[in-house]
């Protein structure tokens, strides 16, 4: 009678040894590191009140670390509008000297207008050159009708009205020209306003 072998070597065979290698205990659902730090009686050896000042010291070195980030921030926003406020006065200083430049030219244009001699190309050359220097920025200054302003305006011929309350410029003899808030220069006017007192001899 022959035996099975499987039989015959089961009692020899080792027990079967099962290792639990998980990280979180299944039971308490903690990790087993933690445990392992425990006391026997499943107290803490002075870890929690370690842990508290780590996090302390975290919530300070993160609030300065904000408190950096904001000044930083802040310095970079200021950095950036005086970078640009200062190109734009770059830009309008250039402006306004090409343009202070170009205050004879115009001055010529005004003069053959009022004389009737723009025709033709010349004409259509000066109609150009007032657009492109509009769109610089170029305004005129002085308009017939308008109140004398002693800011825009500079008197030239000066003639006392009963009538008149105030004084008004009645003829633009030369337009004054201003870009942006800078004048570049008043405007020549003949003006009527109420008689002014004479002075005691």
């Amino acid at each position: 009678m022959t035996k099975d072998p499987h039989l015959r070597h089961q009692s020899e065979r080792s027990p079967v040894v099962v290792r639990d290698v998980r990280r979180i205990d299944p039971v308490v659902l903690q990790s087993r590191r933690r445990q392992d730090v425990s006391g026997p009686d499943g107290v803490g050896q002075g870890r929690p009140d370690s842990d508290r000042a780590d996090a302390a010291r975290l919530r300070e070195q993160i609030a300065e670390l904000t408190e950096d980030l904001q000044r930083v921030k802040a310095e970079y926003d200021n950095y950036r509008k005086r970078v640009r406020r200062d190109r734009l006065a770059v830009r309008e200083i250039a402006v306004v000297n090409v343009l202070t430049g170009l205050l004879p030219v115009l001055d010529v244009v005004e003069a053959a207008r009022r004389q009737g001699d723009c025709h033709g190309a010349a004409a259509v050359l000066f109609d150009v050159l007032e657009e492109q220097l509009a769109a610089l920025g170029l305004r005129t200054v002085g308009a017939a009708g308008e109140p004398f302003d002693p800011n825009t305006h500079e008197a030239i011929d000066y003639r006392a009205s009963g009538t008149d309350q105030e004084a008004v410029c009645t003829e633009v003899l030369r337009h004054g020209y201003r870009v942006g808030d800078h004048l570049l220069r008043p405007a020549q006017v003949a003006v009527a306003g109420p008689a002014l007192p004479h002075s005691p001899a």
